[in-house]
């Protein structure tokens, strides 16, 4: 066949009767769908080697071209012009095979210009760590990490030019901590407030440091074809950022009142006395634009040993077991109230699968980590500030900025679907002793109150599941 392409790829067609234009059409339409090859633009493929090949403290990275590929489709219309010349009538060689002409798309960047890269950038780049230098501190960073954020582009002309996601780098776990303890950001300033909850600065912010997208991005470029440890060692420029917070801003930001406050207690335990105060460290201080999202778990962070959190109880499967962060929903419970008494924007949020009766009805949260976030948007038109403090049997929580409405005022309607709860026994080594209580439905109305009138009516329904009585032990 002509084009290069063989008899397997497209079927051989055989001289003979020549059939009807349509159903020829159709007949060549198949074997071009089924033969068609896109054409592939050589590339460059950067990845981390796997553990077992370079051990996993290695990190290590590779890089390896990926073959350019000709493109070739049937052409339809040549075919059919073939087709009518190949069977007359009568035809003397029915039967042999007749050449379909294709068409054939020739990749814009080809062998030649994959092997030049690979060879002058993407191998050089994956030979070694390169080591940045940051106000002093030097960070090295492995080829593992730079190969998950490299890649080579056609630069237009048919040229593979190396190109850098420096956000994705400047985000990337492994890099991010060393350059936040070497450019610690600002500090915000502190705010407090007075009997008549009139908001003042505490404690004035201070500057900090960052480093830019860009100014890593071309530090980090020209590092990677050095050939050795000098080569391959730069220093990356950092900036002066202030505080968003400061006493010259806060009246500007329009923080000006305590929004609500809301405080939950609990009994002492010295798991709970860790994490909610771990939690409450965490999203003491947070700055809200207006417009903008706040995510508790990305303020907080996962519950983990190395973020300062222990193990504790928390509800999995409808019962009580012990792991790490248990009691953190009493302060996602506060947040909850704390939003939803300054009248700003629920985005998601989810009770518990039963119901804790040091909670108020329909009018709590928990949160878990990669499966249930806590979020508000601050749709309150200015900025909006949020205190966290706890105690060992408390944590309250406040947010200042400034009220859109008067009042917002909760009304909390009966229990129905009420379930009774089971009795069973469990003899698993995460057993935990559990007390009954019924499942039930609730509403919960969120009625916002403006110059003495109800401007707006939002009603929250939560289902609880039945809590079993649970005894441990054979």
């Amino acid at each position: 066949m002509r084009g290069g392409l063989s008899p397997p790829v497209y079927p051989a067609v055989r001289r003979g009767a020549g059939p009807p234009e349509k159903t020829a059409r159709a007949t060549l339409d198949g074997i071009g769908a089924k033969a068609e090859q896109e054409a592939r633009e050589g590339s460059i493929a950067f990845e981390a080697a796997s553990e077992a090949a370079s051990g996993a403290a290695s990190g290590k990275g590779r890089a390896k071209a990926v073959a350019p590929v000709t493109g070739t489709a049937l052409d339809v219309d040549g075919s059919l012009d073939v087709l009518r010349s190949a069977y007359p009538r009568g035809a003397a060689g029915a039967g042999e095979p007749v050449d379909l002409p294709v068409r054939r798309t020739e990749p814009r960047i080809g062998q030649q210009e994959t092997e030049r890269a690979l060879r002058e950038f993407a191998e050089p780049a994956m030979s070694a760590p390169i080591t940045l230098t940051v106000d002093g501190e030097r960070i090295p960073v492995g080829p593992a990490v730079l190969a998950r954020h490299l890649s080579l582009k056609d630069d237009g002309q048919g040229r593979l030019a190396p190109a850098l996601d420096a956000k994705a780098l400047l985000a990337d776990p492994e890099l991010a901590g060393p350059l936040r303890r070497a450019t610690p950001g600002p500090v915000e300033a502190e705010l407090r407030t007075d009997s008549a909850g009139r908001v003042a600065v505490a404690e004035e912010g201070t500057a900090g440091r960052r480093i830019s997208e860009q100014g890593l991005g071309a530090a980090v470029l020209p590092l990677l074809t050095g050939t050795g440890a000098a080569e391959r060692t730069g220093e990356v420029p950092t900036e002066a950022v202030r505080p968003k917070l400061s006493k010259d801003t806060v009246e500007q930001l329009g923080i000006k009142e305590r929004m609500s406050t809301f405080t939950v207690e609990f009994e002492k335990a010295p798991y709970r006395t860790t994490n909610i105060g771990r939690a409450a460290e965490l999203i003491n201080g947070s700055l809200v634009m207006p417009d903008e999202t706040w995510s508790f778990n990305r303020r907080v962070g996962e519950r983990t040993k190395e973020n300062g959190f222990v193990d504790g109880l928390i509800i999995n499967n409808g019962q009580y077991e012990k792991a790490s962060g248990g009691g953190v929903s009493a302060v996602a419970t506060t947040v909850f109230n704390a939003m939803f008494f300054s009248g700003v924007k629920p985005v998601e949020y989810g009770a518990h699968s039963f119901y804790i009766e040091r909670y108020p009805e329909g009018r709590e949260a928990t949160v878990a980590w990669g499966s249930l976030d806590l979020r508000f948007a601050n749709d309150s038109g200015k900025a909006l500030y949020i205190q966290a403090e706890a105690t060992d049997t408390s944590i309250t929580i406040t947010f200042l900025g400034t009220k859109r409405y008067d009042e917002i005022r909760a009304t909390k309607g009966p229990r129905t679907n009420v379930t009774p709860p089971a009795t069973r026994t469990d003899t698993g080594p995460k057993c935990e002793p559990q007390s009954p209580l019924e499942g039930f439905d609730v509403a919960v109305d969120r009625v916002f109150v403006k110059g003495g009138q109800k401007v707006k009516r939002e009603t929250m329904k939560t289902t609880y599941t039945p809590r079993d009585s649970v005894t441990c032990g054979a």
